[in-house]
């Protein structure tokens, strides 16, 4: 029976996703016969290397945000010669920077929103676009920090009211539809619209149940999803992912065909909650939830 480190917690504003995403995954785990056990990452990185000793078969990486899905914890695995799940050191930390991501996404010839990088002293003098516009952290996950700046609104930042560094990443505002696309060892699972009750995708709807309906398979025309499915693969592809990553994309139902199909980011560690989109998507294609996270674990390596 393989034993298995499953690394949940963290100390970023996904934390409490983070220990979620990490019971679900260990039980699931469990169901599917390994010997599985929970590490609650902290601050301190000699107690997680602690934990670790003696070494597991392997680690499940259910960490988000900063430490845990920007390749830092995967280069202490690889340190250690661990296996672990998700993808690598370098995948993980281009796909957090979503800069760096966009413009990988554009040499293959992904359609992107435009945007680019706004200090936070240029964006409180005024608009570094027209409105409306999306400014976001550069480095973070789950929608963490996420607003739409829309026409009549107030200045999009306050003196103290960011807490995310001192750049700000600032991008036009994609109307139209949210779809989600989850890749599991390459290959495009299905496509998932997602339908806020209020507002649009933010942290608080994707974690909060009942507040988003999930479409699977989304309601869009077939050339739609067939691109969205195929964006994905590419975009996994590119940054050199592996295991299972997600798609994130908006769809502009005023272009033609799929022209109006933009790749906003893609996400290395995607949740593992019961309202995730991952599980839901590999439901929907057969796979069920113990047989997914095993999936996993029987894939995880070191990059090294």
């Amino acid at each position: 029976m393989k034993r298995v480190a499953v690394i949940m917690g963290g100390v970023s504003p996904e934390r409490d996703v983070s220990l979620t995403s990490g019971k679900a995954c260990m039980t699931g785990l469990r169901e599917a016969g390994y010997d599985a056990f929970a590490i609650d990452v902290g601050a301190d990185i000699r107690a997680l290397v602690a934990a670790l000793d003696p070494a597991p078969d392997a680690v499940f990486n259910a960490l988000h945000g900063s430490n845990g899905e920007d390749g830092r914890v995967q280069g202490l695995l690889e340190l250690l010669r661990i296996p672990y799940t998700h993808s690598g050191v370098l995948a993980s930390a281009i796909a957090m920077d979503k800069t760096m991501a966009k413009t990988m996404f554009a040499a293959a010839g992904l359609r992107c929103p435009d945007g680019r990088l706004a200090s936070v002293g240029e964006l409180r003098k005024g608009d570094p676009l027209p409105r409306p516009f999306v400014i976001k952290p550069n480095d973070e996950g789950s929608s963490v920090g996420v607003r739409i700046v829309l026409e009549g609104d107030n200045a999009p930042l306050l003196p103290a009211d960011w807490p995310y560094g001192e750049t700000v990443l600032v991008e036009p505002y994609i109307p139209g539809h949210e779809l989600t696309v989850a890749v599991m060892a390459g290959r495009p699972l299905a496509v998932t619209e997602l339908r806020p009750h209020q507002g649009f995708y933010d942290y608080t709807a994707k974690y909060t149940d009942g507040m988003t309906d999930h479409l699977i398979p989304a309601p869009i025309p077939d050339i739609v999803a067939e691109a969205a499915m195929e964006m994905a693969r590419i975009a996994h592809r590119t940054l050199g992912c592996r295991g299972v990553s997600r798609a994130d994309l908006r769809w502009d139902d005023r272009q033609r065909g799929s022209e109006g199909l933009y790749l906003l980011e893609v996400n290395t560690q995607p949740g593992m909650t019961q309202l995730s989109l991952v599980p839901e998507q590999a439901k929907h294609c057969g796979i069920g939830f113990p047989e997914l996270v095993g999936w996993m674990v029987e894939n995880a390596r070191c990059d090294g």
